[in-house]
């Protein structure tokens, strides 16, 4: 019986190829560029068996930039000439940006060795970059990837299959090849993520400037990326390489199943689009009202997830998920930076806290993002139901401002908040003036008393403006933006 072998396969430079320069159509040869890194890591190891005659057992986990394989020992030389032809390509179809690398170990010892051991044949091939595909191989004009980017980003929606040929080793072919992988109505179809909302004629994507359209409110779109907190510590504990593999494909299915079903309610299958649905994290990009729904709905079922499947596991790593949504400063503005500046503040999020979301300004837990949208839904009732003008949203987030100064100052004296009657009063000032007068007298006086103490607290001596009422106000300025 011959030796086994582990063979661990990664795409390093994943944001840096993302965010290169796209000159014509940047959009749609970003959305190619994240559905080519999405197909590559599922299509590769498949493609590999197939070259080699292996069965498809073999394949250990896929996705999310990179892929685990067991292979007789045998199989090592042609595994290299074909992952070796691949990673040239992959180069020059990036320009350089993108690189293909891999480790090989036999299957010997406890897991944690034989992941040691990859791990430290990773390290040494990525300090060794001149040992992969050579410099003068790139492309000196990146036009025909960004056509084929753009291709890949028009066709895959309605694809039924995608394929791999020797010829072009590190592109993937949608619905032709040598190899062809089925990505609907098959058990072997290819776990992806790929819901798009159309346009007005419903044959193509719809652009981020319509998306921005069919928002509520604010006629704008954003960008909203979630990330599972700690699940390389979670991946790293795994004691087996049966609990490893379990756990990669348990989230990577999550994502890939969940987040498709999600982007096809009622709500947000015209408003939303996949950028990609990866191992442990996501993004979308799509109306900005669309997304606070998304999150909301993206955290639960996770919750939900991590209570059934990962109750067993000792430890807080990998159950918990954090998100960051940004705004577009403008309605034709990049989506690679909005992207970009999603990324930054999920990162920051997760410095400072885990199991949050950034949203307008923010740091948030989840239990407080929900406050925050039962609050908004109290300060658009104000409008809706007593008449207020939308301008007393502004005044009220002037307060925050004002505040926020103040407490800066003071707070080297000072560990309490301010006097409460003061916000009671200036809060009922602004809501007073704002309100058209009516017969819901009594109706209106509790709902602006429940609405204060949301906003200040039910203390009676001190109060802090608290942070959801700070995101609340800001979500319901944007809600009301249209009426304002």
């Amino acid at each position: 019986m011959s030796v086994q072998i582990f063979l661990e396969g990664k795409l390093l430079g994943i944001d840096e190829f993302l965010l290169a320069p796209a000159g014509a159509e940047p959009d749609q040869v970003f959305l190619g560029r994240s559905h080519w890194i999405s197909l590559l890591s599922e299509v590769l190891p498949r493609a590999l068996l197939d070259e080699l005659g292996l069965a498809k057992i073999l394949l250990g986990s896929s996705g999310g930039g990179q892929f685990l394989l067991v292979l007789p020992e045998e199989a090592r030389p042609p595994a290299e000439s074909f992952l070796e032809a691949a990673a040239k390509e992959i180069t020059e179809v990036s320009a350089g940006a993108l690189k293909l690398l891999w480790s090989c170990t036999e299957n010997l010892g406890d897991w944690s060795d034989v992941r040691r051991r990859l791990q430290d044949a990773m390290n040494q091939r990525r300090g060794a970059p001149l040992a992969q595909a050579p410099l003068e191989s790139q492309e000196s004009d990146p036009t025909p990837a960004h056509n084929y980017f753009i291709d890949l980003a028009s066709r895959l929606r309605d694809a039924t299959s995608a394929g791999w040929s020797p010829e072009h080793p590190g592109r993937v072919a949608i619905g032709e090849g040598k190899h062809i992988f089925p990505l609907t109505a098959s058990p072997d179809a290819l776990p992806l993520a790929r819901h798009a909302a159309l346009s007005e004629d419903g044959y193509h994507p719809a652009s981020t400037t319509t998306l921005g359209e069919r928002a509520m409110g604010l006629q704008t779109w954003g960008v909203l990326r979630g990330d599972v907190d700690n699940v390389g510590i979670r991946i790293r504990r795994a004691q087996t390489i049966e609990e490893h593999i379990q756990l990669s494909v348990m989230y990577k299915q999550f994502f890939a199943g969940e987040l498709e079903v999600i982007c096809s309610m009622p709500e947000f299958w015209r408003k939303v689009t996949v950028i990609y649905a990866g191992g442990d994290d996501f993004a979308v990009y799509g109306s900005w009202d669309a997304l606070l729904g998304l999150a909301s709905e993206m955290e639960r079922l996770f919750h939900r997830f991590a209570e059934q499947n990962l109750k067993d596991f000792p430890g807080a790593e990998g159950k918990t998920i954090s998100m960051a949504v940004a705004l577009a400063p403008s309605i034709d503005a990049s989506l690679g930076a909005v992207f970009e500046e999603a990324g930054r503040r999920l990162e920051a999020a997760k410095s400072a806290d885990k199991d949050c979301i950034w949203l307008l300004g923010r740091t948030l837990e989840w239990k407080q993002f929900t406050e925050a949208g039962g609050l908004k839904d109290s300060l658009m009732r104000m409008i809706a139901e007593f008449g207020c003008s939308p301008q007393y949203l502004r005044d009220l987030c002037g307060i925050y401002r004002e505040t926020q100064s103040r407490l800066s100052r003071k707070q080297a004296r000072r560990t309490g908040g301010e006097r409460p009657w003061r916000y009671h009063r200036r809060i009922g000032r602004i809501l007073a003036s704002a309100r058209n007068e009516g017969p819901q007298r009594g109706d209106f006086q509790k709902a602006r008393t429940a609405l204060i103490a949301d906003l200040i607290g039910r203390s009676a001596v001190t109060v802090k403006l608290r942070p959801a009422g700070r995101v609340a106000l800001e979500w319901a300025r944007l809600s009301a933006e249209a009426s304002s």
